[in-house]
C-alpha cells in the first residue's frame, strides 16, 4: 500500500522501541482473529471475514489521516473503536484484556531490561550482602543474573498466592534468586565423616586426613565445596572434637621424629616398627596416657629421653596445630569463591572437649583469633567462632576448660569473635552428653537445627535450614487498622486473625518450596549426596530422604513496630510484652501443629533481615508514608529484639528478650552492645555473657567497636583519625547478623548503616 502524503513510498509504522516498518495489515487480521478465538474457540468464515475487514478499513483510515506515520498504539486504538461498534462486544472485551496483558508483559521485559543494565553497570548498587562486592566483575554479574532468576521464580516457579505475598510485602521469600535452581540453605556439615574417610570431588578423591595439618586445609576445601551446592552458610558443629585423631597422628609423627633425633637406635627402631603403623591406623591413644602407652609394650628405663621426646613431641604438635589454624583462617578469608567475590559464610562451634587434644585446638583456634591476619593482624571476618558455654565443663571456675572461656571472653573484648551457645539451652533438651554431634550448636548468623521429628532426634551433623520465609509483621499490623471502623473495634483481633492466616499462607509457600527442592536431581549438587553431606540420602527413595530432616523456617520482622501500630508501644513495657508473648505463642503453636502434620520440621526462626530491615521498610513507606515511631527511620528492628536506640543495661535487654527466645526452634541470637573499655574488664563479660546463659538465652553475642587504621594496623574505637599515626583511612568493622562483615559505612545498605549508628551502648 502506498502513502500519498510520503512521496509514493509504502506507508510506515512506528513500533514501541522507536523502528519504523512496513505496514502489514495481515498482522491486523491475526491480532483480532486470536481475539475471536478466544471466545468461540473455533473460527469460521464470517469471524474471518469480520476481522479482514476491519483491518481493511483502518488501513483507509491510516491513508486518508495521517500526515505522518502511524504508532503501533494508534493502530490498536482503532481495533478497539471498530470492534465496540460490532455486534461482537466479547470479542472487543477479549482484544482489549490480550492488549492489557501484553502490555505489562512488556513493561516487566522493559523493567527487567532496566535492572540488569543497573546492575551490570553497578548502577544501582544497594548491598543486600555484605559480604558481596556489587561492584566487581563477579558481583555485577551476579546481581544481572539475580535479577533474572528472581523474574523467572515470580512467574513461572510459585503459586499466586505465594507471589503476591512477597510482592505486596507480607511474607518474604529469601533468596528468591534460587528459587529457580532449587538449592537449599545451609548446612552443618559432618566433618568427623569426611575426614576419616576421604571424599570425592569433580575432578578426583581426596585421601582420608593422616594429620591435623592436613585436616585444617581439608576443613577449608570442604568448607568451600559445600557453599557452592547450595545459598547459606556452612558450619562445624564441634571442631574441637573433630580434630582429636589428627591431633593425634601428628602427635605420633613428632614422637617418631624425636626418638629418631633424641633417643637411641634399639628405641627407635622399635618404635617405627609395627607400633608406629598400628598407631597411625588407629589413632585412640590419647596423649597424655601415651608415655604409658610406651612404659607397658617397652622397657623405657633403657631409655633416659623418654621425657625429653614426648616433650618434644607436644612442642611440635602445638607448632603445627597453630600454623594449621592459621592457615585456615588464611584461607577463610581469602577464598572468594562465590560470585561477586563473595567468601563462603562459614562457622565453627568449639570449647566443650576436655580432652588435651581437643583443648589444644580450642586454645590454638582463639590465640589466632585474638593475634589478628595478615600484616595488619586485622580481625578475622570467617569463620564465624562461637564458643560453646557448658556447664561443668567451661563455665565455673573450677571446670577443666574454665580458661578456655576466659581466653574466650578476651577475644571477644578484642575482636567480637567467638559468640556463645548456650550448650544447656532448655530447647535443645534430649540431646546425648557423649556425643558432641548432638550439643546445641549454630550457624553463624543464628540458624539452629532443632529436634528432627523424622527420626535424628537432637542430631546437628548433616541438616539445616531448607528454605526460609518471613512474616512482614508491621504490613499486618496496618491491614487490620485499616479494617477497623469505629473505635470500638478490636484492632488486636483483627490483627491475630490476619496473622494466623499469613502462617497458614507462610507454610504453604514453604512446602512449595520444598516440594520444587526435592525434585531436583542429585546431580545437581553431586559434593553433597555423593559424599553423604547430608544425612539420611537414600539413593532408591530420592533427595527427599534427606531434606525431610532439614528445618523449614518459619520467620518474622519487626515485632517493636507492630507492637507501636497496635498499642502504641513496644515490648520494653508491660502491655507490649503481654502482647509480644501472644503473637510469638501463635507462631510457635502452629509450628509445632505443621510439623506434627506434614512431618517436616518447621520452626520459628527470628530473620537475621540482613537486606529485608531495609527493603521491606522502603516499601511499607511506600504504601503507608511516615508513621511516628515506626517508619520514620530506614530500618525494621530486627525480630524480636528490643530497638538499637533503647537506652537500657545489658541485663534489662537480655531480660527482656529471654522472655521470647524460648518460642523459637529455628534460630535466634540476642546481643549487647559495649564500648571498647569492656577489654580492659573480662570479669564484668563473664559476668554477662554468664547472665544470658542462666536466663535460658540460646544464642549470645557482645558487640563492640572494632575499627582498624589500615595504615598502622592500630585497632580500638577510632574517630575521625588514627590517635597513632593521624590517618583516616579507618575501617570500621561492625556485626550485621550474627556474622561479621567489613567496613559497613561501606558494606552495609542503608538501613543497616542507619542501624549501626543508631546503636545505643548498653552501659545505662
Amino acid at each position: 500500500m502506498y502513502n500519498k502524503y510520503s512521496g509514493g513510498g509504502l506507508m510506515k509504522v512506528i513500533k514501541r522501541d522507536g523502528r519504523i516498518v512496513d505496514f502489514d495489515k495481515h498482522r491486523i487480521t491475526n491480532a483480532i482473529l486470536k481475539a475471536y478465538k478466544q471466545v468461540d474457540d473455533k473460527l469460521n468464515d464470517q469471524t474471518r471475514f469480520d476481522a479482514e475487514s476491519i483491518a481493511d478499513r483502518i488501513e483507509l483510515f491510516c491513508q486518508n489521516n495521517n500526515n505522518d506515520n502511524t504508532s503501533v498504539e494508534q493502530i490498536q486504538d482503532l481495533v478497539e473503536q471498530y470492534l465496540m461498534k460490532t455486534s461482537r462486544k466479547d470479542v472487543a472485551k477479549a482484544y482489549i484484556i490480550y492488549r492489557n496483558d501484553r502490555t505489562r508483559v512488556r513493561e516487566s521485559k522493559s523493567e527487567l531490561s532496566k535492572e540488569i543494565t543497573n546492575k551490570l553497570y553497578a548502577k544501582s548498587v544497594e548491598n543486600q550482602n555484605a559480604n558481596v562486592d556489587e561492584h566487581s566483575f563477579g558481583g555485577r554479574m551476579g546481581s544481572a543474573t539475580s535479577a533474572v532468576t528472581k523474574d523467572y521464580a515470580l512467574n513461572y516457579c510459585m503459586s499466586e498466592m505465594a507471589k503476591n505475598n512477597h510482592l505486596n510485602n507480607e511474607i518474604y521469600i529469601h533468596d528468591l534468586d534460587h528459587y529457580a535452581i532449587g538449592d537449599h540453605n545451609c548446612l552443618s556439615v559432618p566433618f568427623d565423616k569426611l575426614l576419616a574417610n576421604g571424599f570425592n570431588t569433580r575432578q578426583t578423591d581426596v585421601r582420608p586426613a593422616q594429620s591435623v595439618g592436613t585436616a585444617f586445609q581439608l576443613v577449608a576445601v570442604i568448607f568451600q565445596l559445600q557453599s557452592l551446592q547450595q545459598f547459606g552458610g556452612v558450619s562445624a558443629t564441634h571442631l574441637d572434637w573433630t580434630m582429636i585423631p589428627y591431633v593425634r597422628k601428628s602427635f605420633y609423627k613428632h614422637f617418631k621424629n624425636g626418638a629418631m633425633y633424641l633417643s637411641n637406635p634399639r628405641f627407635y627402631k622399635w618404635f617405627n616398627g609395627e607400633v608406629y603403623k598400628n598407631l597411625k591406623s588407629n589413632p585412640n591413644i590419647p596423649i597424655d596416657k601415651f608415655k604409658e602407652y610406651i612404659a607397658e609394650y617397652y622397657d623405657t628405663e633403657q631409655n633416659d629421653n623418654l621425657d625429653s621426646i614426648y616433650q618434644y613431641a607436644i612442642d611440635m604438635t602445638e607448632k603445627e596445630i597453630y600454623q594449621a589454624v592459621e592457615g585456615l583462617y588464611h584461607n577463610l578469608n581469602t577464598l572468594q569463591s562465590r560470585s561477586g567475590n563473595q567468601l563462603p559464610f562459614t562457622s565453627i562451634n568449639y570449647g566443650t572437649c576436655t580432652k588435651p587434644e581437643g583443648r589444644m585446638i580450642t586454645k590454638a583456634l582463639l590465640e589466632v583469633l585474638i593475634k589478628g591476619i595478615g600484616k595488619l593482624h586485622k580481625t578475622s571476618i570467617f569463620p564465624c567462632g562461637i564458643f560453646q558455654v557448658m556447664k561443668g565443663v567451661n563455665k565455673e571456675p573450677d571446670s577443666p576448660n574454665y580458661d578456655l572461656y576466659r581466653l574466650a571472653l578476651k577475644s571477644t573484648s578484642l575482636r567480637l569473635y567467638p559468640n556463645y551457645a548456650n550448650v544447656d539451652w532448655s530447647g535443645n533438651q534430649g540431646y546425648d552428653t557423649n556425643d558432641p554431634k548432638t550439643i546445641f550448636s549454630t550457624m553463624g548468623c543464628r540458624t539452629a537445627n532443632g529436634w528432627d521429628i523424622n527420626g535424628f532426634r537432637q542430631l546437628k551433623d548433616g541438616r539445616g535450614n531448607i528454605c526460609p520465609v518471613t512474616i512482614i509483621m508491621p504490613t499486618l499490623a496496618m491491614q487490620a487498622l485499616k479494617k477497623c471502623i469505629t473505635s470500638d473495634d478490636n484492632v488486636i483481633k483483627i490483627f491475630m486473625n490476619i496473622l494466623d492466616q499469613k502462617i497458614h499462607e507462610a507454610k504453604d509457600m514453604l512446602i512449595e518450596r520444598f516440594e520444587w527442592i526435592c525434585s531436583q536431581s542429585p546431580d545437581s549438587a553431586k559434593f553433597m549426596y555423593e559424599n553423604g553431606l547430608m544425612e539420611g540420602y537414600i539413593p532408591e527413595e530420592g533427595i527427599r530422604s534427606a531434606l525431610k530432616h532439614g528445618t523449614l523456617a518459619l520467620g518474622q520482622l519487626g515485632l517493636a513496630e507492630t507492637l507501636q501500630i497496635l498499642i502504641g508501644k513496644d515490648h520494653t513495657t508491660k502491655k507490649g510484652m503481654e502482647l509480644a508473648k501472644k503473637i510469638e505463642q501463635l507462631f510457635k503453636d502452629k509450628c509445632a501443629e505443621f510439623k506434627e502434620k506434614y512431618k517436616l520440621n518447621f520452626g520459628v526462626y527470628y530473620t537475621p533481615a540482613e537486606n529485608l530491615c531495609f527493603t521491606a521498610m522502603k516499601k511499607f513507606k511506600d504504601t503507608y508514608g511516615e508513621i511516628p515511631n515506626v517508619s520514620d527511620k530506614k530500618f525494621f528492628t530486627n525480630s524480636i529484639h528490643v530497638p538499637v536506640w533503647k537506652d537500657i543495661t545489658p541485663f534489662e535487654k537480655i531480660d527482656i528478650e529471654s522472655q521470647l527466645t524460648g518460642y523459637s526452634s529455628a534460630g535466634c541470637i540476642t546481643y549487647v552492645e559495649l564500648p571498647s573499655s569492656a577489654k580492659h574488664n573480662i570479669d564484668a563479660l563473664e559476668t554477662i555473657v554468664n547472665y544470658a546463659m542462666d536466663n535460658d538465652i540460646p544464642y549470645f553475642a557482645i558487640n563492640v567497636p572494632n575499627d582498624t587504621c589500615l595504615d598502622c594496623g592500630y585497632t580500638d574505637e577510632i574517630g575521625n583519625n588514627c590517635p597513632k599515626c593521624g590517618s583516616k583511612n579507618i575501617q570500621r568493622l561492625r556485626r550485621v547478623t550474627g556474622y561479621l562483615t567489613g567496613d559497613y559505612k561501606t558494606a552495609f545498605n542503608e538501613g543497616k548503616q542507619q542501624e549501626a549508628e543508631m546503636r545505643v551502648k548498653h552501659t545505662k
